[in-house]
């Protein structure tokens, strides 16, 4: 390990003692110090993201990951009040998750507790840098933040803020540190175990495989989102429109954007004479089997690739199904485990759709967009896990601790 990671993993371990101990009420003037110092450096901030995007728009950078790295004075501001909101809420440590007293009156309590140290490697979206600072102190971690090159000059930026808010606030800068290098320093950090308690890795496939294949470090899994709408014979269909429209273009860029549409063949054709024009007037290009072709003319054929694609943009796999089993052999087929969902008044569907479904969330007559820490009342998330080990779905406090167990006697001894 080179001197400048190791001499971070040694801070951050400091750090984290003190984190261990702090009160809640320290450690929410540190948050709420944090997002005025945010605020107060929205200027240094938005250049360096300008310098950025300038870079990015030069290597022909996709729009989707362009509109990932943006920031604006209105997201900068949703940074600072991710912050504010994780003040207002409950402060895991400590909290009990189960306790009982044997016969032999000895107490045992499973109480939570900090990881300790952190590492998040993460690609391009800056916000990513305030959100896993602020879940990591607020639940009593440091957080050393492994952000990729092409967000490098924004993330400085706002770790600096960061750092300042935390000094304000007297705690240690050392809470929150970025870890900058080549790509053999995100190696390093990935096999740095006992120095860094566990890894969380969020972007593209890519990484996350590359991290969770190559780690010494324990890894909580965040997941790609090829997520799914099935659309039922018995769906409210002006309802299936509007939630087609939102899961696809409120924002395209992101995991819980829905990717793949799934029509039951009893209402296809009604469906699409009334989603054809809506969509495509939202920029929405479908690719479809060989029935949507015919019942949308703007169509382009759909290839197996296309299926299994998380597009992250205004493309749109579509298919016709025959029933509800077959929308669901679809999904178990392609599903990334992040988000389903399903349009239906018929509660025999919604039923099997919530217990046969495999994923971190699943839908009903509701917006895959809802699966989000913030939406959940979690505060900023730490990203979406599709893993089944300790957290599954959008992660917030709890999920950023561990517990022990805490045994308590009056000089029992076992026989």
């Amino acid at each position: 390990m080179n001197d400048q990671l190791a001499a971070q993993c040694l801070s951050a371990r400091e750090a984290a003692r003190v984190l261990a101990v702090t009160h809640r009420a320290a450690k929410d003037a540190a948050l709420h110090a944090m997002a005025d110092a945010l605020l107060a450096a929205e200027e240094p901030i938005l250049a360096a993201n300008g310098a950025d995007i300038a870079t990015a728009e030069g290597a022909g950078t996709p729009a989707s990951l362009l509109d990932r790295l943006r920031l604006s004075p209105v997201r900068l501001g949703q940074m600072a009040t991710g912050l504010r909101d994780l003040a207002g809420l409950p402060d895991p440590v400590g909290d009990v998750v189960r306790g009982w007293t044997n016969p032999n009156g000895v107490e045992v309590r499973q109480v939570r507790v900090p990881f300790g140290v952190i590492g998040m490697i993460y690609e391009a979206r800056p916000n990513v840098t305030a959100d896993a600072a602020g879940i990591c102190l607020k639940a009593g971690n440091a957080v050393l933040l492994r952000g990729s090159s092409s967000a490098v000059n924004s993330n400085r930026a706002i770790t600096a803020a960061l750092q300042d808010g935390l000094a304000a606030a007297g705690l240690p800068r050392e809470s929150v540190q970025l870890v900058e290098g080549g790509r053999e320093v995100t190696t390093e950090l990935m096999g740095a175990r006992g120095q860094v308690d566990v890894l969380i890795p969020r972007g593209g496939a890519g990484l996350i495989n590359a991290v969770v294949e190559n780690s010494k470090v324990p890894v909580i899994e965040t997941g790609t989102g090829n997520c799914h709408l099935y659309v039922d014979a018995a769906a409210d269909l002006d309802m299936a429109v509007t939630i087609a429209l939102n899961a696809k273009t409120q924002r395209p860029s992101v995991c819980n954007a829905v990717e793949t549409l799934l029509v039951h063949e009893q209402v296809a054709e009604a469906f699409f004479a009334r989603a054809g024009e809506v969509l495509g007037g939202a920029g929405v290009q479908l690719h479809g089997d060989a029935r949507v072709l015919e019942l949308s003319p703007g169509a382009v054929a759909a290839t197996e690739a296309d299926f299994e694609a998380e597009w992250l943009s205004l493309d749109l796999s579509a298919k016709v199904v025959g029933s509800i089993d077959e929308a669901l052999a679809h999904v178990r087929r392609y599903s990334t485990g992040h988000s389903e969902m399903i349009v239906s008044n018929d509660a025999t569907a919604q039923h099997r759709w919530v217990h046969e479904v495999d994923a971190a969330a699943v839908l009903v007559n509701a917006s895959s967009r809802f699966v989000d820490g913030g939406e959940f009342g979690f505060g900023a998330e730490i990203g979406i896990s599709t893993q089944k080990l300790h957290a599954r779905g959008p992660m917030g406090l709890p999920e950023m601790t561990s517990t022990k167990y805490v045994v308590v006697g009056t000089g029992q001894t076992r026989a």
